[in-house]
């Protein structure tokens, strides 16, 4: 394979590509054929895609239908894996969902080769920016199905992961060349400080200023560092993007070691990924072959390497000077701040730290121009977001959208509104760091400053949707129950306080609470947020003070008349069997692990509150709703 020697051989290779990669009708040369991508990320994996992807090829191979299958990264629609989307000649592509062997049958029968209606279509959701396209920025706000702008996630469901011809064909490190023929580090820098892009790991640190720091370090050895470490529970950004555009961070880490005088780039990962590993792997390799990465990229001066780190699942790890010190084989634990990793970093050298989804907007950014960024999202937060919607909501996927889209658009328009039906809760936003919001929060528009005044955060983008059935105390008890398990230990308000407060929280969901606890719990949270030592420990307090300002009522509940209203603290429930109802037909007996209910025969049971475990399994069981529960 030949490599790129110059800006002009990695056009002529786009077009190259291009052509390779086209598909033509069999009986009409010049015109567009069939294409298939299966969306193969982890979730549609997990769902079976591989099998529906094999299953296509054979019928199509029995049918003699001449058409091209292709695997991409996520599509974002994760609850209806597996996802495949067919595109005939000219026409916009169609999207089906849950798709089975016997629904393969019927699109490749029904709507490919007769061109007839089938269920299971997916309406598409997003506008893609595209670097060569003018770009239809969606109106979050319209009554549109298209809600989301895919800028971060431009290439994920479209292009094959593991051929960087794919990614080529997409303008994939054109950016690159961009700046290393036509702009000096510094141009380049200014340009992604206009853009207004902020950092998307949760502080919101602009992004170009962080670059300019580094770029004015002085230091024989400099590094680029990619955190893949993604810890917050329900989420899955990053780890998406990985599996489904690598080559996007790859040349945005080379853009990045032009910019900071770096040579040598750094992708800490979770060992946890290993789709996402093997991804990055195989882009780094070809890159390396097509010298788009290594010694004098496109016959510059320039040279650039990436290795791959390994993390071993600590939340911590996430803070940038933790991170490193894991990286260097230490224990993974903060530091004080100044220096910050931009001075004084990896090995003691300057070191730039951004996250996946930060490097993913670099490119399109560099191509498209810093105006253009800059007219997307709110004043003070630019671009889009991309958020792993998870929780009780129907349609839980990745997405993206734009700076200012509110809650409500997310939770019910994109999302598609609260499973079975139920009453919207609370939303937490930022992962174990952030907040929980109230329906009073649904019309506000997300961006960095708004959430953090309403109690919550960015964070990386997570985004858990809760129902009528989630008890707020206890939420906050499974968030603390996390920190603490995550905590490296250094400093002691987040090593000691966080216990403390989980206690607290335990006596109050177990019916021991008192109104003297929740005062203390109150005072524990401030205190631990204005004396941890890091990011982790003091954001740690989050979600307990959200749910105590919000959910004063439930707090009040629990520790005065020892009462949980969604009936999720087991010490505070208590299961009953209305006698009208129940026909003695003896199944919630046979089925109860404690033998706590007792009846003849045709004669109403009873449950003894003393044996009972509080697990719910007669009332699921019953056929004639006479458990209820209070």
């Amino acid at each position: 394979m030949n490599t790129v020697q110059s800006f002009d051989d990695l056009r002529k290779l786009r077009e190259s590509y291009q052509s390779q990669l086209k598909v033509y009708d069999k009986d009409h040369p010049d015109k567009p054929g069939i294409r298939i991508r299966v969306s193969l990320a982890t979730c549609g994996i997990a769902a079976g895609a591989g099998e529906i992807r094999d299953y296509i090829l054979a019928v199509l191979a029995r049918d003699k239908v001449n058409a091209v299958v292709k695997q991409t990264g996520c599509m974002g629609y994760c609850y209806a894996e597996p996802t495949i989307d067919v595109t005939i000649g000219d026409n916009e592509p169609v999207t089906f969902g849950f798709v089975t062997k016997d629904r393969v049958d019927e699109i490749i029968e029904k709507y490919i080769m007769k061109g007839e209606e089938v269920e299971g279509v997916i309406p598409q959701s997003y506008v893609i920016a595209e670097p060569d396209k003018e770009t239809e920025i969606p109106d979050p706000h319209s009554n549109s199905i298209k809600k989301q702008l895919h800028i971060a996630l431009r290439n994920c469901g479209q292009i094959d992961p593991e051929d960087i011809r794919d990614s080529i064909a997409h303008h994939g490190y054109e950016a690159l060349a961009k700046v290393l023929t036509t702009m000096t580090p510094d141009q380049t820098i200014q340009e992604m400080i206009k853009s207004g892009l902020r950092g998307r790991g949760g502080a919101g640190f602009p992004t170009g200023v962080k670059w300019q720091i580094t770029s004015k370090e002085k230091a024989p050895q400099k590094y680029v560092v990619c955190n893949a470490d993604e810890g917050d529970p329900g989420a899955f950004m990053d780890r998406s993007v990985l599996e489904g555009d690598p080559h996007s961070i790859v040349e945005a880490m080379a853009i990045n070691g032009y910019c900071t005088g770096a040579s040598k780039g750094l992708v800490y990962i979770r060992a946890e990924y290993p789709l996402a590993v093997e991804r990055l792997k195989r882009a780094i390799d070809q890159a390396h072959e097509l010298g788009l990465l290594g010694d004098h990229i496109m016959g510059t001066d320039f040279s650039f390497d990436i290795d791959i780190r390994y993390g071993a699942g600590a939340f911590v790890c996430g803070e940038e000077t933790a991170l490193i010190h894991s990286m260097e084989g230490l224990r993974g634990e903060p530091t004080v701040k100044p220096p910050f990793p931009s001075q004084h970093g990896y090995k003691g050298c300057p070191t730039n730290v951004n996250n996946v989804e930060t490097f993913a907007n670099v490119p399109l950014i560099l191509l498209k121009g810093a105006d253009w960024f800059n007219t997307i999202g709110t004043e003070k937060s630019k671009g889009t977001k991309v958020f792993a919607l998870a929780g009780k909501v129907n349609n839980v996927g990745l997405i993206e959208v734009t700076m200012g889209t509110t809650l409500r658009e997310v939770i019910y328009e994109i999302g598609g509104g609260i499973k079975d039906g139920k009453q919207f809760k609370a939303v937490q936003t930022g992962g174990p760091s952030g907040g929980c919001l109230t329906e009073k929060h649904l019309d506000l528009p997300i961006d960095y400053d708004n959430l953090v005044a309403a109690g919550s955060m960015m964070g990386s983008g997570g985004m858990i949707v809760m129902d009528e059935d989630d008890c707020m105390v206890s939420i906050a008890k499974f968030y603390l129950d996390f920190i603490v398990g995550e905590s490296c230990g250094k400093c002691s308000p987040c090593r000691i306080g966080n216990k403390r407060m989980y206690e607290i929280l335990t006596e109050i969901t177990e019916g021991r609470g008192t109104e003297e606890d929740l005062e203390k719990l109150k005072n524990l949270a401030n205190v631990i947020k204005d004396t941890a030592l890091c990011g982790l420990g003091q954001t740690s307090p989050n979600p307990v003070l959200s749910t105590m300002s919000n959910f004063p009522e439930e707090y009040e509940e629990h520790v005065r008349d020892h009462h949980c209203r969604a009936h999720r603290c087991r010490s505070l429930t208590q299961y009953f069997i209305n006698p009208d109802l129940c026909q003695g037909c003896t199944l919630c007996a046979r089925v109860c692990p404690a033998h706590a209910i007792t009846g003849e025969r045709k004669q109403p049971h009873s449950i003894n509150p003393l044996l009972c475990v509080r697990c719910g399994t007669c009332m699921q069981k019953c056929k004639f709703d006479a458990i209820y529960v209070h």
